[in-house]
């Protein structure tokens, strides 16, 4: 197949949208944005292919709406904070920014976000449609607000032979009992087979992992009130359950990369996000999974064709509570007052979500932008991806997978408040190396609890 060009991209783009009345996504009216306004759309997709696709949008846009025009500005994730409140301070606010729902949440309690904007976009668009968790992300502390528009994001789950517990005869591990069981049952060390991945080294992914289980738990770090409560019941039996799962776990301090016991039929689950999906499909993908170099105990195997559809997803884990994570990426308003520049913002991003412009975008990085409107996963377009990823796995499955954003959650926020500490913790490693000091080197679990709780105050 051809590679489309930028200018075929255009023309299939506001011939779609033509076609459809361009109404396609029936969003709602935007305030009228009459007269020549231009406006600043701050995003965080700083390589040049997504700027090159995000600008054949703003083509289109401006083609059908030509009293407004867009100016793209790339801006690095880390910086958007610093910049922003330099421009609220220069009076120069951008009209629209693209950021982390978590950013978008500080940007708003911080009062450079216009909340009632954003909010007036998600009921135009239909707050049914949106996955519910993407949207308590972005939420204020008054229900029924929002801070940020969600659009595309990633989720995490436990990946897993569904032959295998088939054959076995075991639930799908969605619960912390049916997946222990499971990681009992397929712990086979003799064979060089493991029942699960959860990292055991003290760096992100064993955070990742933590979290959602600890959520599935109900534990938090902190209360609404921002009063830390890291030492709770709930947390301790997360902590508890945690490193009974590691027992389960390729010996060693492991991270992500022992994926490849996975990839090479010696490991019945792992936790992953959706950037696995690939890997899973499409052998040059997984080549890297599938050698002797990173682990002497596995000899190296071909790509088993197989392996994608006899693979899924529990995207959603539950002890006392569902659980979902990932990541959320939105849309925000910055609050200049300019009215029409507002009317504007809220018209692009209606644009946005209608089903080809918003296809086009998540098509950047298949697997990786996943939608939060509920009907896109089984769209036929959006299954056509251009590296033929989701092909391998069908509507039903993507549908599955993409459930998970119903129940995400996060440390960071608690009913709508974005709490600061919980990122530098996160950015100091507290929770992975407590959980390295209990399964590596044998620390009492208490004692591990008490240690960082007591750095986790230091940081506060």
């Amino acid at each position: 197949m051809k590679k489309l060009t930028v200018g075929m991209l255009f023309l299939l783009l506001l011939s779609a949208f033509v076609w459809a009345g361009g109404q396609a996504a029936a969003p709602a009216e935007a305030a009228d944005a009459s007269g020549p306004v231009s406006i600043d759309f701050w995003t965080t997709e700083t390589q040049s292919d997504r700027m090159a696709t995000i600008q054949v949008l703003i083509d289109t846009f401006e083609a059908l709406n030509p009293n407004i025009s867009i100016n793209l500005v790339a801006v690095d994730e880390n910086d958007m904070p610093t910049q922003l409140n330099t421009a609220a301070a220069a009076n120069t606010l951008p009209a629209m920014i693209e950021c982390a729902a978590e950013n978008a949440v500080a940007f708003g309690s911080e009062g450079l976000l216009n909340a009632e904007a954003i909010t007036g976009v998600i009921q135009g668009i239909g707050k049914e449609r949106f996955y519910s968790g993407t949207l308590r992300l972005n939420e204020t502390a008054q229900k029924g607000m929002y801070y940020g528009v969600p659009y595309h994001g990633w989720v995490q789950g436990i990946w897993y032979r569904a032959d295998w517990f088939e054959e076995a005869g075991l639930n799908p591990p969605s619960t912390w009992n049916d997946i222990l069981k499971a990681a009992e049952y397929f712990y086979k060390p003799a064979e060089n087979q493991y029942g699960i991945l959860v990292g055991t080294k003290a760096e992100a992914y064993a955070e990742q992992c933590f979290t959602q289980i600890a959520m599935a738990n109900g534990a938090q770090l902190f209360d609404a009130d921002g009063r830390l409560i890291f030492n709770s019941p709930e947390m301790r039996e997360a902590v508890e359950y945690y490193a009974k799962l590691a027992e389960y776990t390729p010996p060693g301090p492991q991270t992500w990369r022992a994926r490849d016991y996975y990839l090479q039929g010696k490991m019945a689950m792992f936790f992953y996000s959706t950037y696995i999906m690939d890997d899973l499909a499409i052998e040059t993908a997984a080549r890297d999974s599938l050698t002797s170099q990173n682990f002497e105990d596995l000899a190296g195997k071909n790509f088993d064709p197989e392996l994608v559809q006899n693979t899924r997803l529990a995207s959603i884990i539950r002890n006392t509570q569902n659980s979902g994570y990932g990541t959320i990426v939105s849309f925000g308003i910055p609050d200049h007052g300019d009215q029409a520049r507002i009317a504007a913002a809220q018209r692009f991003i209606q644009y946005l979500f209608t089903p080809n412009a918003y296809i086009t975008w998540l098509h950047m990085a298949p697997g990786g932008m996943n939608p939060v409107l509920k009907a896109i996963p089984t769209n036929s377009r959006f299954q056509n991806d251009p590296k033929g990823i989701f092909q391998h796995y069908g509507k039903d499955k993507m549908a599955e997978i993409i459930q998970g954003l119903d129940s995400i959650e996060t440390f960071s926020i608690v009913e709508g408040k974005r709490m600061a500490a919980a990122s530098t913790i996160y950015s100091k490693q507290i929770i992975p190396q407590m959980l390295y000091k209990i399964t590596q080197e044998g620390m009492d679990i208490d004692k591990a609890m008490e240690w960082a709780e007591a750095e986790m105050k230091k940081l506060m």
